[in-house]
């Protein structure tokens, strides 16, 4: 069984960045403990730690110091050849490696970077280390500025370098491929290939390659930064030198463009900032200021009053030496670019046969109970089992856009906005989301085609309740009402709101007409809480004030159901202030009756109370309150008394542990239909949708 896979390239600049960030991801999801290890960096003793290391373990949270993740800086390393033997450097980076392996489930090591001259004597260095450590190989190689010929040729002749030294290569990944070339290479490399090799051609990506406004700053020479220094993170996707007369300057910008033009040009800085500001051009990365000049004072004062300031940067040098200098930046994935990393891993996700690569590498089975990472994993692999289509009624909400941008580049729900579709378009523009706008639906409910058939069916639904067709008409333009329209009539799959609007809100329309699956008399929730070492179910801590002992019995159940539907074998602890027979009371009685309900309706189910919370979690108290019970200590499902416990447990728990709470997910509607907390996040819409696209695969 092997614990380990080499990263490799062949040249400087491949990208292999891509394929250790997706594949520790990928990891992640399969295994509570991953660990990380290049053991030559480029960088010198004396200069700052690598980026790229810290990033990984900044990124995934790998608890493993920088020492411990590396060996040598390439100009140690060369010394210690000279000096000694290259079996000693090998002895000191096995002696390291295993370290590491002993301490976790599966490690990825990453080769060196080829920033030496002798590509040739640093391949043999890789090789010797993959060898010794008995990895298999990932080989990366680049596309960029070659023809098909000769990326299919670095293939094969890294093929055959592995195979010729005995090492096994898993997978070969043609990277930064132009997508003119991608169906012959990859057409001419499965005909040459060995079966076993798994191949993945990852098209040249601009959002990879092109570098942010912070990178240019911080490569110009004497560079000074004059506004705008908070979107420094801006990405810079083109480039165009203002030279040229306003009206023609204006025909050449494009979306994210960097202007580098000479510092006295005030009418192209003007221009440039007002073309930013308008929503007929596309919108701007940045300006660099040539040639030692800067703005005159009434142009500085124009920029200054500006409520969005584009980073502009001024420096000493003439524009064409600018222009050549900021042409040679290499862009880099850095921890704080969270954008790029993501981009990385949703590249690696999408062109690698993820299914197929983790066939080939060992499965690792954790004893103890479901990790953050692999339930989030798992989450994602579901929902892109069977893709759903899910309703977001908030269309107009950056989160909601953030996250819908997210769902989209991974491709894993289709999704509907619904709201007026300029002011969505102008929100996206305006965040500058790279959201492919073609891949959503945008709907404006009294403008729909479907508006009237909501209409009169929401009519005849609730005609009996004394809804007449006039206020019908008025409640459909309620985004709340139509979206939920929406999944009662099988237009959407599912639908999560709640960014803006209160619960009520949001699942008033659903009780209405959606309404309970049969035998279910109370809607509930849960929350999967993500902590450090496991995920719990909390539930019920969004909907029902004080349920009754035949509903705290019912939440139970379906809180179970849920559990064991998102892959957490459920153990459920029936909380109270009284652990077992120790306590009496109206609340202690409640909870008990409760206990005995679910017992008697689910015999199957693995079910503890009254217990408390530290007897339900922790071993050592659950063991000396209630010894001999097969839930305390080790719940999995923790079912609180009432609303007012719940939520401010769950907050509680949430913000003093940094847990990630992913819900409220609701549970037993016909249809799924799940709020959100106004004070959520980008993660918390991400992880909902989700769930309810899971939910709406039942």
């Amino acid at each position: 069984m092997i614990k380990t896979v080499f990263i490799t390239s062949t040249e400087p600049y491949s990208g292999k960045s891509i394929v250790s960030l997706g594949l520790i991801n990928m990891l992640l999801g399969k295994a509570q403990k991953i660990g990380f290890f290049k053991p030559i960096v480029s960088r010198s003793a004396s200069e700052r730690k690598s980026d790229h290391i810290q990033t990984i373990l900044k990124y995934f949270d790998l608890p493993i110091s920088y020492e411990d993740a590396s060996a040598f800086s390439w100009e140690e390393a060369m010394h210690q050849s000279e000096t000694e033997s290259q079996g000693e450097l090998i002895d000191t980076i096995i002696r390291k490696y295993k370290q590491l392996e002993d301490k976790y489930d599966f490690t990825v090591v990453e080769g060196t970077d080829y920033q030496s001259e002798s590509t040739a004597f640093e391949f043999e260095v890789n090789a010797s280390i993959a060898k010794n450590l008995g990895a298999p190989v990932i080989a990366v190689i680049s596309g960029e500025n070659k023809t098909t010929a000769q990326i299919v040729n670095a293939a094969i002749t890294v093929m055959r370098n592995f195979e010729s030294r005995e090492i096994q290569v898993l997978a070969l990944v043609a990277n930064k491929v132009s997508s003119e070339q991608i169906n012959d290479v990859n057409e001419l490399l499965t005909a040459q290939l060995p079966e076993h090799v798994i191949l993945a051609i990852i098209p040249a990506t601009t959002g990879l390659q092109a570098p942010t406004m912070q990178e240019i700053y911080d490569e110009l020479t004497d560079c000074k930064l004059l506004f705008g220094k908070e979107h420094l993170s801006n990405q810079v996707d083109n480039f165009v030198t203002g030279a040229m007369q306003v009206p023609n300057f204006l025909n050449y910008i494009k979306e994210n463009v960097l202007i580098t033009t000479p510092g006295d040009r005030g009418d192209i800085i003007i221009a440039a900032l007002q073309a930013n500001l308008s929503t007929s051009y596309p919108r701007i990365a940045g300006i660099v200021l040539t040639a030692g000049a800067e703005p005159e004072e009434p142009i500085l004062r124009l920029i200054e009053g500006l409520q969005t300031v584009v980073p502009i940067l001024a420096v000493k040098t003439g524009t064409f030496q600018t222009t050549t200098q900021i042409g040679n930046i290499r862009s880099r994935i850095t921890s704080d670019n969270t954008k790029k990393i993501q981009l990385a891993i949703d590249a690696f996700n999408k062109y690698v046969d993820v299914p197929k690569l983790d066939e080939r590498m060992v499965t690792f089975k954790y004893a103890g109970g479901i990790t953050p990472r692999m339930f989030q994993y798992q989450l994602t692999n579901w929902a892109k089992k069977q893709k759903k289509h899910i309703v977001l009624p908030e269309g107009n909400d950056e989160r909601i856009l953030r996250a819908a941008a997210r769902l989209i580049s991974q491709e894993i729900v289709t999704l509907t906005l619904l709201g007026n579709p300029d002011d969505i378009m102008a929100n996206i523009k305006r965040i500058g989301l790279n959201l492919d706008v073609n891949k959503i639906n945008i709907v404006n409910p009294a403008a729909s085609d479907n508006y009237q058939d909501y209409v009169n069916t929401l009519y005849e639904l609730r005609k009996n309740k004394n809804v007449n067709l006039e206020m019908a008409t008025d409640m459909m333009t309620d985004v709340s009402y139509y979206g939920t329209m929406m999944v009662y009539k099988g237009h959407a799959d599912g639908m999560v709101s709640g960014a803006v609007h209160t619960t009520q809100h949001t699942i008033r329309p659903a009780l209405q007409f959606v309404k309970t699956k049969p035998g279910i008399s109370v809607v509930s929730s849960v929350f999967f809480m993500c902590l450090p070492d496991r995920v719990s179910v909390f539930g019920d801590c969004a909907v029902n004030p004080n349920p009754t002992a035949e509903q705290l019995a019912e939440i139970a159940i379906s809180s179970a159901e849920s559990s064991s539907r998102f892959g957490i074998e459920p153990r459920i602890a029936m909380l109270s202030y009284s652990s077992g027979t120790s306590g009496e009371g109206e609340d202690v009685e409640k909870v008990r009756r409760a206990t005995e309900i679910v017992k008697a309706k689910r015999p199957d189910l693995k079910v503890e109370g009254p217990i408390q919370y530290d007897a339900a979690v922790d071993p050592i108290v659950g063991k000396s309150k209630l010894p001999g019970s097969e839930v305390a200590g080790q719940a999995s499902v923790l079912i609180f008394p009432d609303l007012n416990t719940g939520n401010n447990t769950y907050k509680a728990v949430q913000r003093e542990t940094g847990a990630l709470a992913i819900g409220p997910m609701l549970q037993g509607l016909n249809k799924p239909v799940n709020d959100l907390s106004r004070g959520c996040t980008v993660d918390d819409i991400f992880n909902t949708v989700i769930i309810t696209a899971i939910q709406a695969q039942e």
